[in-house]
């Protein structure tokens, strides 16, 4: 089975389908509406062969379908059929929580993704014979400061406080929520982990790619659960 994942963010939507060896991708933004693309993801993907679609989804999910708007794109994502503008069968997942399925190798790891926002999410092992428990979670709403910790971490606050302090907000924000969780590994992801180099004890940097390994095994592990 060929799986097409698409993992949208606030300012690229990016593509890649099982046995490709490259991503393609598009620019998102404020003016796309989920039809749009659609047709952008059909039109790049063309000449690619799938059978199912996995969706990382900038924003929450329920029973497999967005919840709320994204913050950063157009309208109308909710109650949208992507099964039939997409003609096969399609899983939708946070895609913080895509992101954090891809980098799971065990025990209880924590994913935090330092993009446009805060993407949140814990991934936990349930036994060797069970596939693993991914839980979404939307932390960077939390109160942080003056505003959230969203607001501190994410894109628009390097612009606002500058790489140097924003570099130590998000290592202090990153260190709060350890301290919180607990978790036996901390992943560190999204576009902005580049800009740290230090990473605190116990995380490692996460790739883009996970997301479409997540994809991957959205399909491939049947039994995997999403609270």
């Amino acid at each position: 089975m060929n799986v097409l994942t698409i993992d949208i963010g606030g300012t690229h939507v990016k593509i890649l389908a099982t046995g490709e060896s490259e991503r393609r991708k598009f620019p998102s933004g404020p003016e796309m509406t989920p039809r749009a693309m659609v047709k952008a993801v059909k039109a790049l993907a063309k000449d690619w062969s799938y059978d199912v679609i996995s969706i990382g989804y900038p924003g929450p999910v329920a029973a497999g379908k967005p919840k709320i708007d994204p913050l950063h794109l157009a309208s109308g994502w909710v109650g949208f059929n992507f099964e039939k503008a997409f003609c096969c069968p399609v899983k939708i997942m946070n895609d913080a929580a895509l992101q954090a399925l891809g980098s799971y190798q065990g025990g209880k790891m924590l994913y935090l993704g330092l993009g446009t926002g805060l993407g949140t999410a814990m991934v936990v092992g349930t036994g060797e014979e069970q596939s693993p428990v991914v839980l979404p979670m939307e932390l960077g709403h939390l109160p942080y400061k003056s505003a959230t910790f969203e607001d501190y971490v994410g894109t628009a606050a390097i612009e606002r406080l500058g790489k140097k302090k924003w570099r130590k907000t998000a290592l202090d924000v990153i260190v709060r929520l350890i301290a919180g969780l607990q978790p036996e590994d901390t992943v560190i992801g999204g576009g902005n982990v580049r800009e740290i180099s230090d990473l605190p004890k116990g995380c490692r940097a996460g790739q883009n790619a996970n997301a479409f390994a997540g994809g991957e095994r959205l399909w491939q592990e049947a039994q995997i659960q999403i609270e």
